[in-house]
């Protein structure tokens, strides 16, 4: 009834030779992971520029610690203090919260055990600051 297909498809790439490079699953979890442990020391930096305190430096350094071992030993970028606009500080621990969240699941499927432990440990230190004002009234 029908004719077979006798040319190849232009949209085959079996046996074709890629034009650009694949990343394995686990290097996309690395780059995913790295992305949101910068993200969320990018915020640590920032709670720290409007209120300084040594559980939040030692966390950014282990932050930092961190995104060293996944990118290769390059150091992150640190946001400066000049930069920082005065935020309202429960919305950074919401975010930082949700961050640190985001960083312990990645780790988890990825079985980064130091990662997930630093992700989860930011985690329960953001978690009151970041419950509104209503909720902890209660």
């Amino acid at each position: 009834m029908y004719e077979p297909i006798r040319t190849k498809s232009v949209h085959t790439t079996a046996g074709a030779p890629s034009d650009f490079p694949h990343r394995s699953r686990e290097e996309e979890l690395d780059i995913q992971l790295a992305g949101h442990l910068a993200a969320l020391l990018a915020v640590t930096d920032e709670i720290r520029a409007i209120g300084p305190s040594a559980d939040l430096d030692a966390a950014a350094e282990r932050l930092a610690e961190q995104l060293a071992r996944l990118r290769g030993g390059a150091a992150p970028v640190r946001a400066s203090s000049a930069a920082v606009r005065e935020p309202h500080v429960a919305a950074l621990h919401q975010r930082a919260h949700a961050l640190a969240g985001r960083a312990l699941v990645v780790a988890a499927s990825r079985a980064d055990t130091a990662a997930a432990i630093l992700a989860a440990e930011r985690m329960d230190a953001h978690a009151p600051a970041a419950e509104p004002r209503e909720l902890a009234a209660r």
